[in-house]
């Protein structure tokens, strides 16, 4: 098998990330958001005030990883720091007002992309598809270990 067979399901799949992530950066750089940021949006919509700890283990990541996207939305005014009212060692994370502003863009913008990616499915097809990417990423879980080390 070639390695870069434009034939082959990893090609295909590779593309298919490369084109929605290049699709997430347009849609969201309209918005001044980089790619991660989004999702820390919805961790602090759905409840405000979490750690830095908290955020990363909901998007399975390290704190020190998101500690970019978090000074750069601090920077631009979209969420603030600071400290736990009951314990000062804490640092929360908090929205601000035009972080919570930015819902109702952030949602629309992901409903062009899901719109965009999926248009000419059926429901039952979109289903079968989930189920698919979720058997490959348990598979890729069980081979690395299920704590993503190789």
């Amino acid at each position: 098998m070639k390695i870069a067979n434009s034939d082959s399901l990893d090609f295909l799949l590779g593309q298919v990330i490369r084109l929605h992530r290049a699709r997430v950066h347009k849609l969201f750089g309209k918005l001044g958001l980089y790619r991660g940021q989004p999702p820390i949006l919805f961790i602090l919509w759905e409840e405000d005030g979490r750690t830095q700890k908290e955020i990363a283990d909901r998007l399975h990541l390290k704190p020190a990883t998101i500690t970019d996207g978090l000074k750069r939305m601090e920077k631009v005014g979209l969420i603030e720091r600071r400290p736990d009212p009951e314990d000062r060692r804490v640092t929360r994370v908090y929205l601000t007002d035009k972080g919570r502003e930015l819902q109702a863009q952030v949602e629309e913008k992901l409903r062009v992309l899901n719109e965009e990616a999926f248009r000419g499915f059926t429901q039952n097809e979109k289903v079968l598809l989930r189920r698919f990417l979720l058997q490959i990423k348990d598979n890729l879980l069980q081979a690395i270990g299920e704590d993503g080390s190789c």
